[in-house]
């Protein structure tokens, strides 16, 4: 099933009603010259297990805890945003798979050569779909990213992640003269920046929904970083968002600030198309067999990763 993704973008009071969420408009409420009758047909409601994810982007958002309480025991990401209404904050469940501890046991104790085959499944992944992407927005020859493809190693010793990163950013888009992949960088890394956010979240949640820690990559490690297992298994996902923010900067006209119109765009992140297992599939869908086939390398059943691809 398709989860909705929910975006909160002005003030709004948030609570629980009979198992759903019950959406209500300050600016509607406190309206006296509103009758009873239009005040009650401006309340909304949503049944929780329809929700994947939601989006809190305003100071005046109030929510309650019963309402948080549900969100979570039904594996749903909450998103806060910062004064920059950039993504900032990822709320998730402690605890959502049946057999926790003992995935968990066997993440912990996933052996290093595991890691860095998975790893390498991971990188090969990663390139293949940026060389879609690079060849089919800009014809750029991506020969040379087939090659170092093919060429990874356990682990990728050599780096090739690196170096197809290189190239692929260089070329990606031709009309920004010197363009460098950065948070803090020139426009469009502000919508790469949203995307990704989103992209984690979705990561995140159904990593959980598996019964793995986000925290503990299989090649990520920084003790900074809450969400090392998450940056590692999105990377394949990545082209599809770059692809995604391409389309809108074709489709418009000033990018320097992200609109709501780009943020409506963005959040269909959860459902962009992707081929996995040969079929056509949502990618939150396709995630959910990305973090259950890693589960399964954990614990000796398989040895592959199923990541997605363009065709």
């Amino acid at each position: 099933m398709i989860k909705k993704t929910l975006y909160f973008g002005n003030p709004a009071y948030l609570s629980l009603k009979n198992s759903q969420l019950l959406i209500r408009l300050p600016e509607v409420e406190k309206n006296d010259s509103l009758s009873e009758s239009f005040k009650s047909r401006a309340v909304k409601v949503i049944p929780i297990e329809d929700i994947g994810v939601v989006v809190l982007d305003n100071k005046q958002i109030t929510l309650t805890h019963g309402l948080m309480e549900k969100l979570l025991e039904n594996n749903c990401a909450l998103i806060t945003c910062n004064s920059k209404r950039m993504p900032y904050g990822l709320m998730l469940p402690l605890a959502y798979n049946t057999t926790q501890t003992e995935r968990y046991r066997n993440q912990i104790e996933a052996s290093l050569p595991l890691k860095k085959q998975l790893w390498q499944q991971t990188v090969e992944a990663k390139i293949n779909n940026q060389a879609h992407v690079l060849s089919t927005t800009t014809g750029s020859v991506v020969k040379n990213m087939h090659k170092w493809r093919s060429d990874v190693k356990s682990g990728d010793p050599d780096n090739y992640e690196a170096r197809a990163a290189v190239y692929y950013w260089a070329n990606l888009f031709p009309s920004i003269d010197g363009f460098v992949r950065s948070r803090e960088g020139v426009p469009p890394n502000n919508l790469l920046n949203y995307g990704y956010a989103v992209l984690r979240a979705v990561v995140a949640r159904s990593l959980v929904a598996s019964g793995l820690l986000p925290t503990l990559g299989i090649h990520h490690r920084s003790k900074y970083n809450a969400y090392c297992l998450a940056d590692d298994i999105m990377e394949p996902y990545r082209p599809f968002v770059d692809n995604l923010v391409i389309e809108i900067m074709q489709s418009s006209s000033d990018i320097s600030e992200i609109t709501k119109e780009h943020k409506s765009e963005l959040l269909n992140i959860p459902v962009l198309d992707v081929i996995i297992n040969n079929k056509r599939s949502p990618l939150m869908v396709a995630m959910q067999q990305t973090t259950a086939s890693l589960a399964q390398c954990f614990m000796g059943e398989v040895r592959k990763i199923k990541y997605p691809s363009f065709d």
